[in-house]
């Protein structure tokens, strides 16, 4: 079993940047691929970033690559979410993610096995 708890979120201008938190319960978090996904108004959750167990490897959704970075620290069951030259469509609920043993970087959703309860983001024009 692993508990996600996301921090971090508010409310930014339109450039600003924000650092998202997901701090993860349980023993097996550094043998789990972590992501992060988000969820705007009226819309599908939809992938945002992926990294591997060591970190070593990322992946990006096309709309956030060159802005946002997302990196762990196993040694303190936590995954993060750096993002920069933020967007009024970047206006969401972000989610982490923890993916079942042995995935891959993948953005699909329903390959991840536990979620947090998600940190709203709101940039404004």
């Amino acid at each position: 079993q692993v508990q996600l708890v996301e921090s971090g979120g508010g409310l930014v201008q339109a450039g600003g940047s924000l650092r998202l938190s997901c701090a993860a319960s349980g023993r097996t978090f550094s043998s789990r691929t972590m992501a992060w996904f988000r969820q705007a108004p009226g819309k599908e959750r939809e992938f945002v970033a992926a990294i591997s167990r060591s970190g070593a490897g990322t992946y990006y959704a096309d709309s956030v690559k060159g802005r946002f970075t997302i990196s762990r620290d196993n040694a303190k069951n936590t995954v993060y979410l750096q993002m920069n030259s933020l967007k009024p469509e970047d206006t969401a609920v972000y989610y982490c993610a923890a993916g079942r043993n042995g995935l891959r970087l993948e953005d699909r959703g329903d390959l991840y096995d536990y979620w947090g309860q998600g940190t709203q983001v709101t940039v404004s024009s």
